[in-house]
């Protein structure tokens, strides 16, 4: 069995889960009338991929939700989930169970899986379409539309023949190779266009190129005589600037000792005072000396007259008022001895004694004197070794100030050519800079160029360097009229454009080749159409006359390839109107056409049929197809509502032999049918509008009858 189960969940009238599992050749649901026997069939549909919501008899996509009810509230998806046996690999995929899943959602979403995994609709067509099975191929035919093989337009018609054939897989192809072929030839008519586009692009920037190329020849000269010459002044400034910084060096250290001295110098006379204040203190000194050293002699010289008065009275002077003074007093005294005892004190009085008081004043002055003059010589001395410091430093500062003017004079001589250096340098880089804007990176790598050994450089004529400069100056000139700086840029453009027109060209033949090969696909598939699709037709036919036999008991029927008009056909006559046109202007497409021809009756036509009669001929047809390129199921949504108590037996034993070909789901109200039937599932449905279901095994049953 290739169909093992189906699941419907939400699905409908199947409010709830639902699953039917098919282990018989021959399946019948059967129910009243309304009770959701056909929702069965349309869930196949819908799990396969159909795409119109009418056919299964809705407007909407929410119109296969289950919609509530008073027991049971509506549901926001519905899904149904189809289990099909793979152990004979009849789809391409690597599992022993394929199943198939459709999700669709109230706000019309739909989801599609293949074992659970997330797929396209596409995926799902594909897979089927390898197994000969569709949404609405021949193997599902639903309620009232065992007919429409009957009432199809000849197109349609085909299309059925060739979907039970397996020819779509084929179609598919040739529609995808055509689409292919087609976006091909747009992408050719692209390319094409593309490279017209930029064909005159190309053409002036290939003249811009030759300009680019002319001017390549003196870019290059350029970068030569720049590198040689940038090299020679790059060793000309640096030896400068070393021999600059060599002969500064030492006037700096030099000029660094004077200016520590000067600080020294002038530290001394910012500290000590100016000398001609120096030397009034000395003289002040001296003088002060020399005052001292006089009173000292002085102080001594009374000593030494004390020592000599106390050596001899003789020349003692007494002075007339002292002397007068002693006359009134012995005047006034009237005894001799108080006269004599006067005049005895008053020698005494006079006569000198030494006086130890003044000797020792003196002697104390003299030390004095002697401790203020030894202060005022080291005072002096100090003075003097200050003055001699002071001129000193004098002398040190006028000759640091000698020195440093001399220092200061070279320095501003070597300041002067560092200037011009600078200048020079300054000049070197603006150069280095325009060449490098002119030319690129290459002119400013120009220190591995070998100009000869650094002193050649040096002991070079300055003027050889100039002349170089001017030759420099010149190229420059002309490499700016030629406007090089743009050129490198408008040279990749060119190569860029000459490459992307070499790409679309190798595309082009590319797209033709693939052009080539697609049509040759297509008419390969064309041709393999039209061969299996006229085997096919003939096989159909051969089974068809067969059943069309068997079921009105003689008579001919045959499916007839005919030419059909794009525009509709009034009548049968129009329909099979010979295809040959010539000069209509009218489009043509193949289409199959019904050739009935009943026993004992004159029947020219499908309309000049009964209802039954188109019954049997729409159930032979069926049946046929399914036997040419059996489905791996079939399902029939009461096909035998027309037929009678004797066709039903036919239309059993059709069924009986169908059977052994395709797994078989009827849907019927029909006994003789049921009775074919393996297991039988019933639908019901309660007043709450949702359809449950029942089942009955015979096989099981006749097991327990036993």
């Amino acid at each position: 069995m290739y169909l093992k189960s189906i699941e419907l969940s939400g699905f409908k009238s199947f409010a709830k889960k639902n699953i039917f599992e098919f282990d018989s050749p021959v399946s019948a649901i059967v129910g009243p009338n309304g009770s959701g026997k056909s929702n069965v069939a349309e869930a196949f549909r819908f799990v396969l991929g159909e795409q119109s919501i009418k056919s299964m008899r809705g407007k909407r996509g929410e119109d296969l939700i289950w919609n509530g009810a008073t027991s049971e509230p509506r549901a926001n998806r519905a899904s149904v989930k189809v289990v099909f046996d793979n152990t004979k690999k009849i789809f391409d995929i690597d599992f022993p169970e394929v199943t198939i899943e459709r999700t669709v959602h109230r706000d019309g979403l739909n989801e599609y899986l293949i074992n659970g995994s997330t797929v396209r609709l596409k995926d799902i067509l594909e897979l089927l379409a390898r197994a000969h099975i569709g949404a609405s191929g021949h193997h599902i035919i639903s309620q009232g539309e065992a007919d429409k093989i009957l009432s199809a337009s000849p197109k349609d018609r085909k299309s059925m023949v060739e979907d039970a054939l397996g020819l779509k897989l084929y179609q598919y192809k040739r529609l995808e190779s055509e689409r292919k072929l087609e976006k091909t030839f747009e992408n050719i008519a692209q390319t094409q266009a593309l490279r017209k586009e930029i064909a005159p692009h190309l053409k002036f920037l290939g003249r811009e190129v030759e300009k680019f190329k002319r001017a390549e020849g003196m870019r290059e000269e350029l970068i030569s005589l720049a590198g040689e010459y940038f090299k020679r002044e790059d060793i000309h400034i640096a030896f400068s600037r070393a021999s600059l910084l060599a002969e500064r060096k030492p006037l700096n250290e030099a000029l660094e000792k004077l200016s520590k001295e000067s600080q020294s110098a002038k530290k001394v006379l910012e500290f000590e005072s100016g000398l001609s204040v120096v030397r009034k203190q000395r003289d002040d000194l001296t003088r002060e000396l020399g005052k001292v050293e006089g009173l000292v002699i002085a102080e001594e010289r009374v000593i030494e007259n004390e020592k000599k008065l106390s050596a001899s009275d003789e020349f003692k002077t007494v002075r007339l008022k002292d002397v007068e003074h002693l006359y009134q007093e012995v005047s006034l005294l009237s005894s001799i001895a108080e006269i004599l005892g006067k005049l005895k004190g008053f020698i005494k009085d006079r006569k000198h004694s030494t006086d130890s008081r003044l000797v020792a004043e003196a002697q104390s002055k003299i030390d004095e004197l002697k401790k203020r003059q030894a202060e005022l010589e080291k005072s002096l001395t100090t003075a003097k070794e200050k003055e001699q410091e002071i001129s000193n430093a004098e002398k040190a500062v006028f000759r640091i100030m000698s020195e440093e003017n001399e220092l200061v004079s070279k320095l501003n001589s070597l300041k002067a050519r560092e200037d011009r250096l600078n200048l020079e340098a300054e000049e070197f880089a603006r150069e280095l800079e325009e060449v490098g804007h002119l030319v690129g990176t290459e002119a400013i790598r120009f220190k591995d160029i070998n100009t000869g050994t650094e002193k050649l450089v040096v002991e070079e004529d300055r003027q050889r360097q100039e002349e170089r400069k001017r030759v420099i100056e010149k190229l420059k000139i002309r490499l700016e009229d030629s406007n090089i700086s743009g050129m490198e840029e408008m040279h990749k453009e060119y190569k860029d454009t000459s490459e992307r027109d070499a790409f679309l060209a190798r595309e082009l033949l590319d797209l033709e080749k693939s052009a080539d090969t697609l049509a040759e696909l297509i008419k390969e598939l064309e041709t393999r159409l039209a061969v299996e699709f006229s085997s096919g037709l003939e096989s159909i036919n051969k089974e068809f006359g067969k059943l069309f036999v068997s079921m009105f008991g003689g008579g001919e029927a045959s499916l007839v390839l005919v030419k059909e008009n794009k525009l509709a056909p009034t009548n049968d006559e129009d329909l099979l109107e010979p295809a040959s046109a010539e000069g209509s202007g009218v489009a043509r497409e193949g289409g199959l056409d019904i050739k009935v021809s009943l026993p004992k009756k004159k029947i020219r036509g499908l309309m000049m049929l009964s209802g039954g009669e188109r019954a049997l001929t729409s159930i032979a047809l069926i049946f046929a197809i399914s036997q040419v390129n059996p489905p791996p199921f079939i399902i029939l949504d009461e096909t035998d509502a027309a037929l009678d108590e004797s066709n039903s037996k036919k239309y059993g034993d059709l069924v009986a032999i169908l059977s052994k070909h395709s797994q078989l789901i009827l849907i019927t109200h029909n006994r003789e049918t049921m009775s074919r039937a393996g297991v039988i599932y019933g639908v019901t449905m309660g007043s709450n509008g949702i359809s449950k279901l029942l089942s009955i095994s015979f096989g099981e049953a006749v097991e327990v009858a036993k």
